[in-house]
C-alpha cells in the first residue's frame, strides 16, 4: 500500500549551482516522471542537435504546470518507499520568501546546493541566513558538480569546513554535507563509485531521515479568516486553522478588535461533517451571534489571545531593489491581515552574506538589498500577531513595496502588553451616564459649544505659547476654555509613559479621552501636544462628534524650531543624549487635511491667535452656536 506520509522541502542554491539539473535528476531516479517524458525531451534535443540537459526536464515540467496541464494533481512531485515529497517551488529569493512567509507553503526541510568548483558564494550565505530566519532546522548541504573537480575529497572537505563554520556563526547546524554530481546522478539515489571515500548517506537516504513535523494541534488556536461567504441566510467564515483546535460551542474572539461570538456550526466541503476541526484543516464556520467579521481577522480562544498592537519588533530580510527607508509607507502582510506600515526605529543592520554590522550616517535610516535589520515596525491600525518563537504562522510576515514582495521577516520576542482574557469579558452592566444637563443646555449657558482645538507640530513650533495666549483671550471674552499641555499631562496622568512609539500612542489616546470629557462639559479644550502620528490624531477625531474636533497644524521649518529651543532639547538630541526625539531620531507625520494651518515662522503670536479665534467662530456657526 503506498504511503500517505508527506514532507515538504525547499531546494535553494546560487545561480548556476545546478538546482534545476538536480531536481530533474531527482525526478528520474525516483521514477516520478510522467511516462515517456524523458524520451520525448531526448528526442527534441536530438532533433535540435544539442545535448540533452536534465535542467531542460525541469523547465518542461514547469511550463506544463504553468499551462494548467496536470502533471500531478496532488502536487506530490516524487516519492521514496518511505514517503511522498512536495517540492516548494522557489525559483528565487523573493518567491521563496513569499511562499514561506505568507503560508502558501511551509517547508519542513531544505536542500542547499553549492557548486564544488565555484565554492561558497554570497547567495549561498544569504540562503543560509534566510533558512535560519524562517526557522528551518532540517537542512542538508549538497556540494554539487563534484565531477568538475575530479571527485576530490580534499575539495569537498575544504568547502564543508568553510561553510559549516559560517553557518555556525548564525546558529545553524546542517544535518549533513553530501558530495554529489547531479548531472551523472552520483550520490543522489545510489552511492557513487567515483567517490569511494564517501561513507555517508545519499540524498534520498537523508531526506528519509528528516522528520515530518507534527501538526500544532496543542498550541493556542489561530484561525486567520481568508474570506466570508453568504449562503442562504448564513454567513460562513472561511480559513485555514494554523494551530490549535476549534469545536462547535467554542467561544471565539476575533482580533484585532476583540469581537466575540460562539461557533454554531463547522462547514466542510465534500467530506463528512464533524463537530471539531484541527490545525492544518481548511474549514468554514458559522456563528450564533451575527457580528461583523471580515478577511484578516484572526479567531482565537478567549484565554490565549495574540498580541494586538500597532507596533512590534522584527528581524527583516530585505530583497527590494529600492532600500527599505524610514519615512516611507509599505504594506504589511501577516497571515491574512494587511496593514500600512513604516519603520519606527532601526536598531541594527547587518550584511546577510558577511554578517558584518552596517554603519550609516544619522540621516541614512534605511535597509539596503540583501541586508538584515532588527527594527521596530509601526502600523496604521492594530495587528494581531505572536512572536515567531511561539507561533510561526502569526509570527512571520512580508513587506510589499508597490506591487512587489520586497522583504519579509519574523516578529521578535519582547515585553509586549497582551490583552488579557478578563479584558474580553466587559461587563454587560456598563452604561454611559447621561446627566440632566445636555449639550444644548451647556451651549446656551456658555454661549458656545464644547469642542477640542488640537494643536500639533514639532517641538518649538509654538504650541504651548499659542495655547496659553488663546486661553487668555477666550477667558477675557467670557468663554469656558482650558489648556491640556503635553508636559503638564506627563507630570501626572501620563507619568508612567515614556517616548517609545507604543508609549506615544497611549499618551495621545489618554489625552484624547480627557479632551473628549472637557468638550462634553462644554469647554473649548485646547491641546498642545506634538502628537507625531496621524493615526493617533485620527483616533481622537473619531472619538468626537462630527465638527467638534479642529486640527490645527503649526507649521515651522525644523531649523526655526531648533533656533527657538529654549530647553536645549534639540541640542541634546543631536548629541544623541535624547532618544526618540521627534524631528531628529523619531518621525513627525504632518496632517494631510487639517482644519487650519498656521505658518508660525511667518506669523506673530497675535496674528496666529486671531486666526484661531476666527476658526472657532466658523466652527461655532457650523454647530449653530455663536461664539
Amino acid at each position: 500500500m503506498p504511503t500517505t506520509e508527506q514532507l515538504k522541502i525547499v531546494i535553494v542554491g546560487h545561480v548556476d549551482h545546478g538546482k534545476s539539473t538536480f531536481v530533474g535528476r531527482l525526478f528520474h531516479d525516483t521514477g516520478s516522471l510522467p511516462e515517456g517524458k524523458l524520451e520525448q525531451l531526448q528526442q527534441v534535443a536530438a532533433r535540435r542537435g544539442v545535448p540533452f540537459e536534465w535542467a531542460n526536464l525541469m523547465d518542461a515540467l514547469q511550463a506544463e504546470r504553468d499551462q494548467n496541464i496536470t502533471i500531478d494533481t496532488t502536487q506530490i512531485w516524487f516519492q521514496t518507499p518511505k514517503r511522498q515529497y512536495v517540492i516548494i517551488d522557489a525559483p528565487g529569493h523573493k518567491e521563496f520568501l513569499k511562499n514561506m512567509v505568507t503560508g502558501a507553503a511551509h517547508a519542513e526541510a531544505a536542500l542547499l546546493l553549492i557548486d564544488a568548483q565555484e565554492g561558497v558564494q554570497e547567495n549561498s550565505r544569504r540562503h543560509g541566513y534566510l533558512l535560519h530566519l524562517l526557522g528551518l532546522r532540517q537542512i542538508a548541504v549538497l556540494v554539487n558538480k563534484m565531477d568538475l573537480v575530479a571527485y576530490a575529497q580534499s575539495r569537498f572537505d575544504a568547502l564543508e569546513t568553510e561553510y559549516r563554520a559560517w553557518l555556525k556563526t548564525i546558529g545553524l547546524e546542517p544535518h549533513v554535507f553530501i558530495p554529489i554530481a547531479a548531472r551523472t546522478g552520483d550520490n543522489i539515489a545510489s552511492r557513487s563509485p567515483q567517490m569511494p571515500w564517501w561513507h555517508g548517506p545519499t540524498v534520498l537516504e537523508t531526506l528519509d531521515r528528516f522528520r515530518v513535523a507534527e501538526l500544532p494541534t496543542q498550541q493556542p488556536l489561530r484561525l486567520p479568516i481568508q474570506d466570508v461567504y453568504r449562503f442562504d441566510e448564513r454567513r460562513i467564515l472561511a480559513g485555514r486553522i494554523e494551530s490549535g483546535t476549534v469545536r462547535v460551542g467554542d467561544r471565539l474572539v476575533f482580533h484585532p478588535g476583540g469581537k466575540t461570538s460562539t461557533v454554531r456550526t463547522l462547514e466542510r466541503w465534500n467530506v463528512p461533517s464533524r463537530d471539531d476541526a484541527h490545525a492544518g484543516e481548511s474549514i468554514g464556520l458559522t456563528l450564533t451571534e451575527q457580528i461583523f467579521v471580515e478577511r484578516g481577522a484572526v479567531a482565537t480562544r478567549e484565554d490565549t489571545p495574540p498580541f494586538e498592537l500597532t507596533w512590534f519588533k522584527a528581524r527583516v530580510f530585505w530583497l527590494g531593489r529600492q532600500p527599505f527607508r524610514k519615512g516611507r509607507r509599505y504594506k504589511l502582510k501577516l497571515a491574512t491581515q494587511e496593514a500600512e506600515c513604516e519603520i519606527a526605529t532601526i536598531d541594527k543592520v547587518i550584511d546577510a552574506s558577511t554578517l558584518a554590522t552596517v554603519s550609516r550616517q544619522q540621516n541614512e535610516l534605511l535597509v539596503s538589498r540583501h541586508e538584515v535589520a532588527e527594527l521596530t515596525l509601526k502600523t496604521r491600525k492594530p495587528v494581531a500577531f505572536d512572536a515567531a518563537t511561539d507561533l510561526v504562522a502569526t509570527g512571520r510576515f512580508v513587506i510589499v513595496d508597490g506591487y512587489d514582495v520586497a522583504g519579509g521577516g519574523i516578529v521578535m520576542p519582547d515585553h509586549y502588553p497582551r490583552r488579557t482574557s478578563t479584558a474580553e469579558h466587559k461587563s454587560d452592566h456598563l452604561y454611559w451616564s447621561q446627566g440632566k444637563v445636555t449639550h444644548d443646555h451647556r451651549a446656551r449657558r456658555h454661549g458656545h459649544a464644547g469642542c477640542v482645538l488640537w494643536l500639533t507640530g514639532l517641538s518649538g513650533s509654538g504650541k504651548s505659547t499659542l495655547a496659553a495666549e488663546l486661553e487668555r483671550e477666550l477667558f477675557n471674552l467670557g468663554k469656558h476654555a482650558y489648556v491640556l499641555d503635553g508636559d503638564n499631562i506627563r507630570h501626572g496622568l501620563n507619568s508612567d509613559l515614556g517616548f517609545s512609539p507604543r508609549d506615544r500612542n497611549e499618551n495621545i489616546r489618554r489625552v484624547g479621552e480627557v479632551a473628549k470629557l472637557f468638550a462634553d462639559a462644554g469647554f473649548i479644550c485646547v491641546t498642545a501636544f506634538i502628537s507625531p502620528y496621524r493615526a493617533d490624531r485620527d483616533l481622537v477625531r473619531r472619538m468626537m462628534p462630527a465638527g467638534r474636533f479642529i486640527e490645527v497644524y503649526l507649521s515651522a521649518p525644523l531649523e526655526v524650531c531648533e533656533q527657538r529651543d529654549v530647553k536645549g532639547l534639540y541640542a541634546k538630541a543631536r548629541a544623541q543624549e535624547l532618544q526618540e526625539f521627534t524631528g531628529i531620531s523619531a518621525p513627525y507625520e504632518p496632517p494631510i487635511e487639517p482644519e487650519l494651518v498656521l505658518r508660525t515662522d511667518q506669523l506673530t503670536v497675535a496674528e496666529a491667535v486671531a486666526r484661531l479665534l476666527d476658526r472657532l467662530h466658523l466652527g461655532a456657526e457650523d454647530m449653530a452656536i455663536s461664539i
